[in-house]
This record gives C-alpha cells, sequence and structure tokens, in this order.
C-alpha cells in the first residue's frame, strides 16, 4: 500500500506545493482511490510532480464539505465521470445558507461545489460503511463513543465528517482529512469495520487551540493503543504537534511525501 500526499500545510521538499489542505492518492491491493482535493489545483499540480495519472483513479471519496478538502474538486482534470463517494449531509451542507457566512472573505461560493460535484461525478451517498475497494472502507458517519471528544466544528455537529480504513496484514491503516468527529472516535470505528486493530494512522487530527482540544487524554488514548505508525498533518497546532513528534517519536510527512505501507 502507498500513500502520496498531494496537499497539506507543509511541504516535504523545495518541488512540491502546498496550501492549508488535504489530499491523498492512495493505491491499494490494485485500486487507486483520491481522498479529498484540497483548496485549489494544487493537488493536479502535485499529481504531475509525482508522475501521476489522475485519470486512473477508480474511485474520489470526501472526508467532509469544507472547503479546503472540497473546493479542488472545481479543478479536477477527470475526462469521464468519475464516481465520488460522500456522507448525504456534504450535498445539502454544501447549499446551506447558514453555513455560507463564515467563509464569505474567500473567493468562492459553496454552492459552487455543489454544482460541480452534481455535473461531472457519479454520486455515492452514504452514511455508512461502504466497501470503495475489497479491504478499503469509506468509514460513513463515525459514532461519538469517546467521552473527553466533541465531535464537533464549533457549533456544527459534522454528521459528515469521516475516514478511511484499510485492512492489511500489518493490520488496520487509517487515512483521515480532518477529524472533526474526533481521532479516537473514529479509529474506534475503523476497529469495529476493519475487524483489526490499528497499524498506522495518517492525516488531519484536529487538535486545534480555539477548539480546546483534550490533548492529554488524546494523547494517554493513542498510546494505550500502541499504534506503530501515527502520522497527524493538517489541522494540529505546532506545539501540539511538537508533542506529539516527542511522544510518538515520529517525521512530520508533508505535501509530496510518500508513505508506504
Amino acid at each position: 500500500m502507498k500513500i502520496r500526499l498531494l496537499n497539506e500545510n507543509l511541504v516535504s521538499d523545495l518541488c512540491w506545493l502546498a496550501e492549508y489542505g488535504f489530499s491523498a492518492w492512495i493505491e491499494y491491493e490494485g485500486s487507486k482511490i483520491v481522498f479529498d482535493t484540497g483548496w485549489s489545483d494544487v493537488w493536479c499540480r502535485n499529481a504531475e510532480t509525482a508522475h501521476i495519472d489522475l485519470n486512473a483513479a477508480d474511485v474520489i471519496a470526501l472526508s467532509h464539505f469544507h472547503s479546503d478538502h472540497s473546493r479542488g474538486l472545481l479543478f479536477h482534470p477527470f475526462t469521464e465521470k468519475k464516481t465520488l463517494v460522500l456522507h448525504p449531509r456534504v450535498m445539502t451542507a454544501l447549499l446551506d445558507p447558514f453555513i455560507e457566512p463564515p467563509d464569505r472573505h474567500l473567493p468562492h461560493r459553496y454552492s459552487d461545489i455543489e454544482r460541480k460535484i452534481r455535473a461531472d461525478f457519479e454520486i455515492v451517498e452514504t452514511a455508512g460503511p461502504y466497501e470503495i475497494a475489497p479491504g478499503a472502507f469509506f468509514l460513513g458517519q463515525i459514532p461519538r463513543v469517546v467521552p473527553f471528544e466533541r465531535g464537533y466544528y464549533y457549533e456544527d455537529t459534522m454528521e459528515d465528517d469521516t475516514a478511511l480504513a484499510f485492512r492489511t496484514d500489518k493490520g488496520a491503516v487509517v487515512l483521515t482529512g480532518c477529524s472533526h468527529s474526533g481521532i479516537c472516535n473514529i479509529c474506534t470505528y475503523a476497529k469495529s469495520v476493519t475487524g483489526q486493530d490499528l497499524y498506522a494512522v495518517i492525516g488531519g487530527f484536529h487538535l486545534v487551540h480555539p477548539e480546546k482540544p483534550a490533548v492529554d487524554e488524546t494523547i494517554a488514548w493513542l498510546r494505550a493503543e500502541g499504534i506503530p505508525r501515527l502520522l497527524p498533518v493538517h489541522c494540529v497546532s505546532f506545539d501540539i504537534q511538537a508533542r506529539l513528534q516527542s511522544e510518538f517519536g515520529y517525521d512530520r510527512p508533508g505535501a509530496g511525501s510518500l508513505i508506504e505501507i
């Protein structure tokens, strides 16, 4: 299994581009999957640098509706309709007038993304786990079971926030977008869906200061799970990222990084 980070907040080397957001290209047991698309065309440009043919993708999946994960769809290079898997709430949230105002300072509207999705993709909406390829799961709606995680984004309950999980011979590999639903909630559900213990958790952990995350409790939970590979990126405040690196001893990946399982 290989994961190439097509977009992330920081670059891994000089030849890559970065922006606030997330996108990954996954090669798993013969299947090719795009997970999130960042905010602009950076994911496409980094794919070109990595010599990845995005038209070879078998399926695209969205972790949630936020524009730093979904707006890149406006720039997709696909020459035919691809299957796009998402939670049903994504399409309604993109048209919700009460969600639009916080991003009015940005040069886009969420409704543009909704129109693009309807015009250019074969949409699969699912609130439950969905096997996008044998052994590869779109988790759907994440149960909130860990008491110290809010599972909200400010006052938005974020029912659409989800992740991908893969069965491997080493254990479950979890790929997250932003983890608004709670990184520990996601990991708990991924274990249930895959039937495996966790081997790797990669992606946004959403441990950011404005939302007062339960950092001590999260670290204790992750340590108790004994996960061999933890690679938090994207939405983690710098000091929390430093603490996680100190606790778990990893090199932080960035845009362009190739992660091999």
